[in-house]
């Protein structure tokens, strides 16, 4: 009766967790996809890739009931490489009135592929740098949606949202993953009665007439995509996270109606998370600020750098994005094939708040509704193809990207052992040449080799390049006194892999309730291990703890009544150098006599391990000699 009530205690669990996982899952996805599936022709503007942005100052000047931006962006910029014009990603939809450099008017013009094309007064050479005035006015592009007013209680609301191609739909910018801005000044004007938010440190309120202009400074590098602003009649509910010296605020734009004492309690977890973060992995990247929500429209949220947009406060999407700012933010992915070092990472670290806030059975229950949701399809890998990486569904992926990625981050740390494993993110974290920057997978796997002190390259072409999962066929069976032999059977859902070569944890249990936890090294189909057991074997459960990505697995246990003539394995079989004699550990070896074909005695030994170089090629007859009786096998010499 206990077993029953357990059984169905796990099942409400799982079954609980996977709807609410799934319905966060997807909402947060929502959010950072914007519901645009469609074939995105940018992902690399090359005419962009000549200069490197080392400021911007963005003065943008909106009102929360119309849907239209001012806006005069001035970038400081270094040439990387003599150049005659200078190009920004800038939709056709704004209008550009004027373009200086000092107080000098230049020309320009505004393309079908909707790049800002700026003639320069002469050829700037490489190393050099020069500062950019663009004004510019219109009512944003809608294909993306990246910028949408809307209301709130009747109140009306401006927000951004450009991940991932959606930030020239409101500003002049580079938006491809090469160049993140070191550091940006905004300006948010609006009718006074509104509050705004943005990235960074508010610095400064300034009220001119019936507008107020909000000054925010950021000082880490950022890239276009994270740079964001929202406007409406918001309340502001501080917090304090972090440990002196590094302490700081967390600032909090809600929505007036929806701060009430259940969202501020909601809210209270926002530390804690941090504090878990924290101590898994490094200070908070952006302690010198702030960090922060700020209240929008779409569902789920977004992981604006210093201040995350959310339409809810859950725990796990408050998890979610706030993980986004050391795998994301601090380190971003450095394209859109490796988006799986973001929302990968991001959606393990909510996994991670589940297991440490709310134990070991909700954890499993979570990695099972991730897995369920992975091998829902037979193909798909975590890292994208060149064409992918241009379709917006497919690089917001919640089975591949989401899912998918987080289960392989688990199976490295089932396959390093914790320790390694912390140690590397830690290690990933805090490399000079990533930190604040870009990153692409081969750098994170650098990253995990050198603390793991082996190679990942088979573990990686596996289950990150490649498609689909396996299923396993474990078969337990009584080995002798204390022994068990356990093999191990594997099927592949996808053609791409022809063995998914993975630790496999196995569970065998005995009368009274007794347990036994092993973690095999599976290399091979069909692959069998005899191990130590401290109790006769009635059942097997393969990976107990749900740590692999995996499906339709049977666990069997055959044979219960063990012949001791099994128990005793002769390999390898042919043989050409070394012969090896294998026994159950209660059975000693008094001697092992080899026979040749007409019955000659030809080789005498007393080890389980021996040469038989010198025999000739043929078939012969092994009598093994034991404390528990003598046994018979014949082997091939080659």
């Amino acid at each position: 009766m206990k077993k029953t009530y357990l059984l169905l205690f796990l099942f409400s669990i799982t079954f609980s967790f996977a709807q609410t996982n799934e319905k966060e899952l997807n909402e947060i996805v929502e959010a950072e996809m914007k519901s645009a599936s469609n074939l995105m022709e940018l992902a690399v503007n090359p005419n962009t890739l000549n200069y490197d942005v080392t400021y911007q100052k963005l003065e943008f000047t909106v009102n929360p009931a119309v849907y239209n931006i001012v806006g005069k962006v001035t970038t400081t910029y270094t040439a990387l490489s003599d150049m005659s014009t200078v190009t920004f990603d800038l939709t056709n939809e704004l209008v550009v009135s004027s373009v200086k450099l000092g107080t000098t008017n230049l020309t320009f013009l505004q393309n079908a592929n909707d790049e800002l094309v700026i003639t320069l007064p002469s050829t700037q050479l490489a190393g050099t740098s020069r500062i950019i005035e663009i004004n510019y006015s219109g009512a944003p592009a809608t294909g993306e949606q990246a910028f949408t007013t809307s209301t709130h209680n009747g109140i009306p609301v401006i927000y951004t949202l450009s991940e991932p191609f959606g930030a020239r739909d409101w500003w002049p910018c580079k938006q491809d993953l090469n160049d993140k801005i070191n550091s940006i000044d905004i300006y948010i004007t609006a009718p006074s009665q509104y509050v705004s938010a943005s990235n960074g440190l508010e610095i400064s309120q300034v009220v001119s007439g019936s507008n107020k202009t909000t000054h925010f400074h950021h000082n880490y590098p950022i890239p276009a995509y994270l740079v964001a602003i929202a406007v409406t009649n918001y309340s502001i509910f501080n917090q304090t996270a972090g440990t002196a010296p590094n302490d700081f605020p967390i600032v909090n734009y809600i929505y007036p109606e929806t701060l009430t004492p259940a969202v501020q309690t909601q809210l209270a977890q926002t530390p804690l998370i941090m504090n878990l973060f924290e101590n898994l992995f490094e200070v908070y990247p952006f302690h010198n600020e702030k960090y922060g929500h700020a209240q929008f429209g779409w569902g789920g949220g977004m992981e604006h750098t210093t201040v995350s947009f959310m339409q809810n406060f859950s725990r796990g999407l408050i998890a979610h994005e706030l993980a986004h700012q050391w795998f994301g933010n601090k380190i971003t992915c450095g394209t859109w094939k490796d988006i799986w070092l973001n929302e990968g990472f991001a959606t393990y670290l909510s996994s991670l708040v589940i297991e440490n806030f709310d134990g070991n059975a909700a954890f499993i229950a979570n990695k099972n509704s991730m897995i369920s949701n992975i091998t829902s399809q037979i193909n798909g890998a975590v890292y994208l193809t060149d064409t992918e990486a241009t379709n917006v569904g497919r690089i917001f992926s919640s089975r591949l990207s989401y899912n998918k990625g987080a289960m392989v981050l688990n199976m490295l740390r089932l396959k390093m052992g914790d320790v390694m494993f912390f140690q590397a993110l830690k290690n990933y974290l805090a490399d000079t040449n990533l930190a604040f920057k870009y990153a692409v997978t081969s750098e994170l796997k650098s990253h995990l080799e050198a603390v793991y002190g082996s190679s990942l390259t088979e573990f990686f072409d596996d289950w990150v390049y490649k498609q689909g999962y396996p299923t396993y066929t474990v078969t337990a069976q009584n080995w002798g006194a204390g022994q068990a032999k356990i093999t191990i059977g594997q099927t592949q859902s996808h053609f791409s892999v022809s063995f998914f070569e993975m630790l496999v944890p196995v569970r065998l249990t005995g009368a009274g309730g007794l347990t036994f936890d092993t973690v095999l090294n599976n290399t091979s189909n069909n692959q069998e291990f005899i191990i130590s057991v401290p109790f006769a074997v009635t059942g097997v459960e393969f990976d107990p703890e749900k740590d692999i990505i995996s499906k339709n697995n049977t666990a069997t246990l055959a044979n219960e009544n063990f012949e001791l003539e099994n128990g005793i394995a002769i390999y390898p079989n042919p043989v050409q150098n070394e012969l090896h004699i294998q026994l159950p550990s209660n059975i000693t070896i008094n001697s092992v006599s080899i026979f040749n074909g007409i019955g000659q005695k030809v080789l005498e030994n007393s080890n389980s391990d021996f040469s038989v170089n010198t025999l000739s090629s043929g078939v012969y007859y092994v009598e093994i000699e034991t404390s528990e009786g003598t046994f018979h096998k014949k082997i091939i010499k080659n």
